[in-house]
């Protein structure tokens, strides 16, 4: 059981909670936090100045007074007013994400709700309800106000409770309506308050959500990544002194240090290693902990802002003792934004190098003697295509990562007749990196299926060689999975096997 305070979310909570099913509850203090900010909210109400959000209308409209009488009625039509997202679905293990990292949001105690709202969604949570929320019409500014919209209709209702405005869910592997769901669940839907619309669907929470999961992948990866490069430097039989302790501590990039350290430990014990005259290998793998020592560092600080963001109150305004509302931009996805385009340039770089290592080892005249495009034997070429198309998919792959690691956070446009007038982008970043690990997973995987192979036809041409301890557990990995097979084959779904280790995180 995971018990939020609104403080102390971690990436492995979410992971837990998105993927695993794990339970959530309110801890005590937690419960504090929200019941201490609804009691500054009902002091808020008594008074009769005018409060964005509270007793005003939104955006553009915020100069217009609303009754109070007509405050569940601002919060519902602010809902079903802003769930216009289009697209495919978001996958449910994003949306899951996204559900408990707005309820810490609220958990904080700046937000004003009442305790039901954040029980409900942790019920949601618990009992498998997930909504089906649109991947695209969010600009991340005002926060992801479209996707948390669609993610309200589900559990918010009226006093008319219409079927038709209640959004769509999952539910034990069923699509039905929003009501519908909720009703099998046995969860109540409830009528916003006060400022409950803005608490709900305020802030950057999908970005973060997806980011999250990135960040979290995305580590994994860096390790990957490595196992990868030190099989590629056995079959390449590569040049030990790039990876030296001494040659990466007077440089002092901790990134290096640890990708230069990994390949050591990986190869130790290799009699391929060095094994040849050359002086030095070529960027690929000569500078291999440079790139990849720089994606682990640029990950390693994008964990640090989402995982501030998962636990940031993000909504507008916030509440503050005794009765102080303070309007302010926290939803703004800038942070998510920027460090997603990071993240999608850190990944980039990794399947770009891994690429380049695939090129070399399947070239006769790069690959140090071996068969072209790595076919069983020089005499099967050309009856045989070997790991040719392999390659093509890769470089395909890391040509569309150049495309999608063009920074979005840089591009804005204005919106809400000019109230809203720079925006974030980060809903589309955060979407753009996650596609640019599931093509870095691919590119990897087929890097460990063609090194893999490579090692094999090294291993065969000079016999009573040994590749190292660390680099053999992962050559045994991957032959578990797909065994070698000296002609042509379908290459497709062995591929996709190893791309299973990587992301059923068993491959190291």
């Amino acid at each position: 059981m995971i018990e939020i305070d609104g403080h102390h979310l971690s990436l492995e909570d979410v992971v837990l909670v998105a993927r695993n099913g794990e339970k959530v509850a309110i801890s005590a203090a937690g419960r504090q936090n929200i019941e201490r900010a609804r009691q500054w909210m009902e002091t808020i109400l008594k008074t009769d100045r005018p409060v964005y959000g509270i007793n005003t209308g939104f955006g553009i409209f915020a100069d217009r007074r609303i009754p109070s009488r007509d405050s569940a009625r601002l919060s519902r039509n602010l809902i079903v007013s802003h769930a216009v997202g289009t697209g495919d679905p978001l996958p449910e293990e994003v949306v899951r994400a996204a559900m408990l990292v707005r309820a810490n949001t609220l958990t904080k105690g700046h937000s004003g709700v009442r305790i039901e709202v954040v029980d409900t969604l942790l019920e949601m949570l618990n009992k498998g309800v997930t909504p089906i929320v649109p991947s695209q019409g969010s600009l991340g500014s005002s926060g992801d106000l479209g996707p948390l919209s669609h993610m309200a209709l589900v559990f918010t209702t009226d006093s008319d409770d219409r079927e038709e405005d209640s959004g769509w869910a999952m539910v034990q592997g069923e699509r039905m309506t929003g009501k519908a769901a909720m009703r099998k669940a046995g969860i109540q839907r409830i009528i916003l308050g006060p400022k409950e619309g803005l608490a709900v669907n305020n802030g950057a929470t999908f970005s973060a959500a997806i980011g999250a999961l990135a960040v979290w992948d995305a580590e994994y990866i860096c390790d990957v990544a490595e196992a990868a490069l030190s099989l590629s430097v056995e079959a390449m039989q590569g040049c030990p002194s790039a990876f030296d302790a001494r040659l990466h501590a007077v440089r002092g990039q901790h990134g290096q240090i640890e990708v230069a350290e990994k390949v050591r430990e990986l190869t130790a014990g290799s009699s391929l290693v060095g094994s040849t005259n050359r002086v030095q290998d070529a960027y690929s793998l000569r500078c291999a902990p440079q790139v990849q020592g720089a994606s682990r560092d640029a990950i390693r600080f994008v964990r640090g802002v989402i995982e501030a963001e998962i636990n940031a109150a993000t909504d507008n305004p916030l509440l503050f003792e005794p009765d102080v509302a303070l309007s302010g931009g926290n939803f703004h996805g800038e942070p998510v934004g920027m460090v997603m385009d990071f993240l999608a340039i850190a990944l980039s770089e990794i399947a770009a190098i891994s690429e380049r290592r695939v090129f070399r080892m399947t070239d006769a005249k790069l690959n140090g003697g071996l068969p072209p495009m790595l076919v069983d034997t020089p005499e099967a070429a050309g009856l045989n295509s070997g790991l040719m198309m392999p390659q093509y998919t890769a470089a395909s792959l890391v040509l569309e990562n150049q495309t999608l690691a063009h920074p979005d956070s840089v591009h804005s446009l204005p919106t809400s007749g000019e109230q809203e007038d720079h925006n974030a982008n980060a809903m589309t970043a955060a979407r753009h990196a996650r596609q640019v690990l599931e093509n870095t997973n691919h590119v990897l995987a087929i890097e460990l299926f063609t090194a893999t192979r490579a090692v094999d036809l090294r291993l065969r041409a000079n016999p009573g060689t040994h590749i190292g301890q660390g680099t053999q557990t992962v050559y045994n990995r991957v032959r578990n999975a797909v065994p070698y097979q000296p002609g042509d084959a379908w290459w497709g779904p062995e591929i996709e096997k190893v791309k299973r280790l990587v992301l059923d995180h068993t491959l190291v």
